[in-house]
Parts: C-alpha cells; structure tokens; sequence
C-alpha cells in the first residue's frame, strides 16, 4: 500500500531545470564525516561553495561545486559507486523520483538487453545516448510491462540532463546486477521518506502469499492496492518455491491487452497490481519487471476506476488503505462489485474485501491485511453475515501489534474463498489469535517473532481447509459454526471467541509459581544486611571524609564521563545492539531499546556500548539510582537520558563509586529543578577520598545490597503473578475454593 511522495532531499526549487543539487547530509555522506563538520567548513572557509537552492534551514549546493571543493581539500572519500549514484538520483533536477524512474528503465533496458546497451555506453556521447534512449526505453518496457505500462516521461527533454546518472546506474548494473542495484536505490528512497509511504513488511506479507497458495499454484496474482510491490513480490517469490524457478525471466514480446488474464505473459507467475500513486506505479512496475516476465501494473484509483475488470485471479493479497472516507461512496452505490451488500460509507475495508473477492476465480483465495475494527463495527455487520452464511469468509487471525503500520494496533488477517469451482460452501469460521507471540528477547520483547506467528496460522489454516475444522486449542485457535456467529453483531473478533487458556498454566505451574516465592522469600531474610562481628557503629556527627566530586575525578583521569542517547542503527555498522534505557536502569531490567535507523542522506553515527564495571546514572526524575553494569548487560548501547561514568580500577571500585552516588542527600544537592522535572548534574556528586582497600569494603556492601534489591523485585514479581494466578484459576474453574 503507498500514499503520495516527495523527493527526499531534494530542494524546491529542483523540480526543472538547473544542475544538480545535494544537501549538507549528502556532502557529509560524500566525505565520509558527520554533518557537523559540514557545518564548520561553511563557517570557517571562505570558498566553501554558496547555496543555489534550498532554504535558510536546509540549503542546497551544486553538486559539481561541491565534488571540486572536496577534490581540492583533500576531502573527498572514496564514494563506492552505489554512493554516487544514489547521490545522483537525489541532486536531480526532475526530483529523486522522477530521477529514481529514469534509471529503473535504463536498468531494465541493461537486464533486457545487454549487449545493445554496453555497444550504445561505449560508442555514443551524451547528447546521442540520451537522445535514442527514449524509444528504446518505451520499447523494452512495453515488452516486459504491457503498451498500458505507468513508467511515463521518459522524453528526450527529461532525460537530457541524465546522461551522468544513465552512465553511472549502467555500471552499477555492471557490478551489483541489475535487479539488485534497483532494490538498493528503491530501499534507499522508501526509507528516506517513511512517512510519505506505508509498507507491508516482508513478515506478514510472506504470511499472506503462503496462506493464498493453500488452495494450489499460483499463477495469476492480484494486489489492487499495491503499493511499493512488496505483496506481489512475497507472491512471485511463493510461487518460485513451487516451481524451482528463480526470481528473473525472460521477457515476452508483444502481450496484447494487459487486463485480460488470457494475454498476459507466460511465466510462473503473472502479477497483477494497481496503485493510485503514479509515481509510485511506476517504481513498483520497474522493481517488479527486473524480478519476473508476468508483471502488469496500472496507476488508477482502483475502486473507481478497476484495471482489470475482467481479471480471474488465483489469489488477491491486499494491504488497503484504512478508514477512507472518500472511497467513492456517493458514485459507486450501483457497482456490481457490492455482492454481499452496499458498504457504509465508514467501511471502506469491507468495499476492497468485496472488490477481491469479484477479482477471483471461483475456488480463488483472498487475503486481506484488516485493522481490528473491521470485524466488530456495527456499520458492517451485514456484509460480515452474508460473507458467513455465503462461506466466503473462511479465517479471522488475529496478529501480534507491530505486525504492520500503523504498528500499535494488532491488524488481523481476513482469508477468504470465492464460492464456486467445485467446493461446497464451508459453514465454518476459522479464529486464529497470534497477538501473545512476541520474541521474548529484551531487545525486542513487544516484536512479533514471525516464525512462531507464521507457523501457528499457517499450520491452523492448512488443516481448517483441508479437514473443515480445527483442534481446538484455547487462546490460540478454534473452528467456529457460522450460524452461532450471526447474532445482533456478527463480531468476528478471535479473542472473543476464543476459550482462555488454563490459568497461568494450571494449578500444576500455580505451585511452582508458589515454591519459587517461598524460595525467593527465604533468600531475602538471608541478604538482609547484618552488621558484621567487630563492627562498631560511627557517629554521624564525628565521622566526615574529605570529598571529592564526579566532575574532579572525571578531571583527574579517574573515570571517564559520557552521556547516552547518540548512535543509530547501520548495516554498515554490523548487527545493533539492544539500548539500555532509563526505564531499564530504574527498574533493573534488562536492555530493551532499539537504536533508530541511521538517515540515508548522512552517515550512521556508532553508539556508546556499555562495559562490564561501568556504573549507569539516569539524570531526569529526582531519584537516587546507580547500576553497576554486569556481564549480562555489557555490550548494550548507552539510552537517552542516561549518564555513564567508567572508573579506572586502579582508582575507583564501581561499587563504592554508584553505591555513594544513591544516597539521598547527595543526590539532592546535585539536583535542579524546573517546571516539569528534576535534572540531576552528575558532575556535582560527591564521594570521599578513600583508599582503595576502604572503597572495597564499602563496595561490597553496597553489592550485598544490590543483591537484597534483585531479590525483592524478584519476589514482587512472582506475588503478582501467584495473585493473578489464583483469581484466574478460581475464576475458570481450573482452581477449587478449598
């Protein structure tokens, strides 16, 4: 699915004419530096090229003046030529996408036709390469695409200043590969403009394909809201697995009519999409031809105005927009399409659930990427009971959140047959809920964990289809009548529908819940700190060290001070790290963050790791809390809001140095206080100036009774649990009163 773009990083005043421009996060990407550096070679170097476009905030320069600049300095990195290319496309003056669709269709006149193509890079000059490109560009597109194919504007006019990127994507053909240089550069762009597009990640997109191949091959596909192509390539790559083919094809000459099933390229697939997006049509017929032969996209609003009107699809995958007012409505009362009833003009979801389903073929499968509400609002409850009683609404599963944008909500999956070809209408519902299935690894414990999820509703959905019903599996899966569905609501929520699982596991796991705390309880009593033998009590009038600060030390050379907070997340940079956040100090938790992903127009930035001894200070919300970093945490990135300090061993015991920096006075009088929070300046802490054999029996100390906090929280948690336990257990059944 895709909505409207706009180049990224392009300014607004490149959409004709001119040279190419670049921003300062792509002169910062062409050097090799951060963007920080760009900013003092402005200030402090008189010829550093003026701005030709842009705005006061984000200026643009030509990117020629800029190349030279850096030649001349001494600063231009070795760019690899991925690099420059994409730095090409977004210093263009037609805009990146204009630019991005220009070299998609030279990078398919390269995959097409090779040996054409490198006889026209070497003998022609510019001006002659970009003056005979445009009829053969339209000719291999309308060979590999279809004569109604989007990829439009290829002109002599827009493609004469083009002949640097055209020379540049042929060669970056040359060294990646066609296919693959074009995934890079189509990437890169989505993810410079991730609020202009909403993607279906490739999870619950395999999901889908595989859920649609249930029924049997797949030969004709349709995705009527096809976005940025990432269904009908989960499609293509579904139906390589049955064939043994491979993702590339020989391109078919002369199809006919692109809307009819029966002239549509031969291959193992043949893929239908439609977006309402232009632009954006025509970068995912581009993606889509440089991977298969059968590939026919349309740009077109596609329920006002279908494509393929005449299309009997094997299988319809569709991630539609949601909660569309102006779907059309006021003029499409009347379509034929509305079968199982008119939609409301708030059910723009359940208008594409029957716009798949007049797509198939009889027998055909559609799956549908729904938002949660489709299966319960009252505006929609008879469409929802004709689609049962007709047995075209076979499964209602449910995912985890995160699943897809928008990614707070758990989306669910409506898979549904065509009736006819053979089958006798099923009188069953599939509900399928996989929203508990998260990874369970702090660093991605709300993150679907999408071979638990694919297995669970693929292995449900497979036996359902095949036997016509289900093992009932408490809060997981379960077949349900039609008929005890259609009430005042027809709501098809699973978890509505679903039996509980047994509390907490039964009493069985209840007792071991209850053994774990009595455990966990007498070990508290043992790390309850005692005074040692010998020990006398000082008096706190008399006793008085000399004391230093955390800023002196750090001064010193006796610890090392950084603030948390930067890094981002880069291939480039090998596999992320889980970050420590402030919340994962304060409640001792483990790592559970994520970096954010570094910008594609400036370099990744590497994150403060922590190290085993370090000690964690969060600076915001008054309280006194300092965690000395252990192995299990060590290797985490360093979160917002959170100072690190890394004593010298020599010098300092970490345990000494967070044990003082908690307690209460301390952390008073190196607190400030604004209107909504209290700031702790760590610099100002004090500590005393002990020697090292005295800082380790403190140290010490202070670790018993880090570990006396450990157990208390610990015997909270499985309180908690045993209580919610108990009331579950007693409120099904699965734990007697006595």
């Amino acid at each position: 699915m895709g909505v409207s773009q706009v180049p990224d990083n392009a300014s607004p005043d490149n959409a004709t004419g001119g040279t190419a421009e670049v921003t300062a996060a792509g002169i910062a990407r062409l050097a090799g530096v951060g963007r920080a550096a760009v900013s003092n070679w402005r200030r402090r170097h008189a010829d550093f090229p003026k701005p030709v476009g842009g705005t006061e905030t984000s200026p643009a320069f030509a990117l020629h003046d800029i190349e030279q600049w850096l030649r001349d300095q001494g600063k231009l990195a070795e760019v690899p030529l991925r690099e420059r290319v994409w730095q090409q496309l977004v210093g263009h003056p037609s805009g990146t996408a204009a630019a991005l669709r220009q070299a998609g269709a030279v990078l398919l006149l390269v995959h097409e036709r090779p040996a054409v193509w490198q006889q026209l890079r070497t003998a022609a000059d510019d001006a002659e390469l970009t003056g005979v490109l445009p009829a053969m560009l339209d000719a291999v597109l309308a060979a590999r695409l279809g004569p109604e194919h989007p990829v439009r504007g290829l002109t002599r006019e827009a493609l004469a200043p083009s002949a640097a990127l055209v020379r540049a994507a042929g060669d970056l053909a040359a060294a990646d590969g066609a296919p693959q240089a074009y995934a890079f550069l189509l990437g890169r762009h989505l993810d410079a403009n991730p609020r202009q597009y909403t993607l279906t990640p490739p999870g619950p997109a395999a999901l889908m394909a595989e859920l649609a191949a249930s029924a049997g091959p797949l030969r004709t596909v349709l995705d009527p809201a096809c976005g940025a192509g990432g269904l009908l390539t989960a499609a293509q790559e579904r139906a390589a697995q049955e064939t043994g083919d491979g993702t590339d094809g020989d391109g078919t000459e002369g199809a006919e009519d692109a809307g009819s099933q029966a002239d549509a390229p031969e291959g193992p697939v043949t893929l239908h999409g439609q977006e309402a997006d232009p632009d954006l049509a025509a970068l995912t017929a581009l993606r889509l031809a440089l991977r298969t032969p059968g590939v026919r996209v349309r740009a077109a609003d596609t329920l006002r105005a279908d494509a393929f009107p005449d299309l009997a699809a094997d299988a319809v995958l569709v991630h539609p927009p949601f909660n569309e007012r102006n779907w059309g409505h006021d003029e499409l009362a009347y379509d034929p399409r509305w079968e199982y009833g008119f939609p409301a003009r708030t059910e723009s979801e359940l208008a594409w659930v029957q716009h798949a389903l007049a797509r198939l073929r009889p027998g055909g499968t559609a799956v549908l990427l729904m938002p949660p509400a489709a299966a319960s609002r009252r505006s929609g409850r008879r469409i929802r009971a004709d689609l049962l009683r007709r047995g075209a609404l076979r499964a209602v599963i449910a995912l985890p959140a995160g699943a897809a944008p928008p990614n707070g909500v758990p989306l669910h999956l409506w898979v549904l047959r065509k009736p006819g070809g053979g089958r006798p209408p099923v009188p069953q519902l599939l509900v399928v809920d996989t929203a508990d299935l998260a990874t369970g690894t702090p660093a991605g414990r709300d993150k679907p964990d999408w071979q638990s999820v694919h297995d669970t509703a693929v292995e449900a959905w497979q036996t359902f289809d095949r036997e016509g019903g289900v093992e009932e599996r408490p809060g997981v899966r379960r077949s349900l009548a039609a008929i005890d569905l259609l009430d005042d609501d027809v709501d098809l929520a699973p978890a509505r529908h679903l039996p509980p699982p047994a509390a907490a596991g039964g009493p069985a796991e209840l007792a071991r819940v209850r053994d774990r705390l009595t455990a966990t309880l007498a070990r508290t009593t043992e790390l309850t700190p005692q005074p040692a033998a010998g020990d006398t009590v000082p008096d706190p009038a008399t006793a008085r060290w000399p004391l230093t600060t955390v800023g002196e030390l750090a001064r010193s050379g006796a610890l090392v001070l950084r603030a948390g907070g930067a890094g981002t997340a880069s291939p480039e940079l090998g596999e992320a790290p889980a970050v420590l956040t402030d919340h994962d100090v304060i409640g001792g938790g483990a790592p559970s963050g994520a970096l954010p992903e570094a910008p594609a127009s400036g370099p990744a930035e590497e994150p403060a790791l922590v190290r085993e001894g370090d000690v964690v200070v969060p600076v915001l919300g008054g309280g006194a809390i300092a965690r000395v970093v252990d192995e299990a945490t060590a290797g985490a990135a360093l979160g917002r809001n959170l100072t690190l300090l890394r004593p010298d061993p020599a010098a300092l015991d970490p345990w000494f140095l967070a044990g003082f920096l908690r307690g209460t006075a301390n952390t008073r009088q190196a607190s400030s206080y604004a209107s909504t929070a209290t700031r702790l300046d760590v610099r100002r802490l004090q500590l005393p100036r002990l020697a090292l054999a005295e800082q380790r029996r403190y140290g010490q100390r202070f670790r018993d009774l880090a570990a006396f906090e450990e157990a208390l929280r610990l015997a909270s948690r499985l309180g908690e649990q045993l209580v919610q336990g108990l009331h579950d257990g007693l409120t099904d059944g699965s734990v007697a009163p006595d």
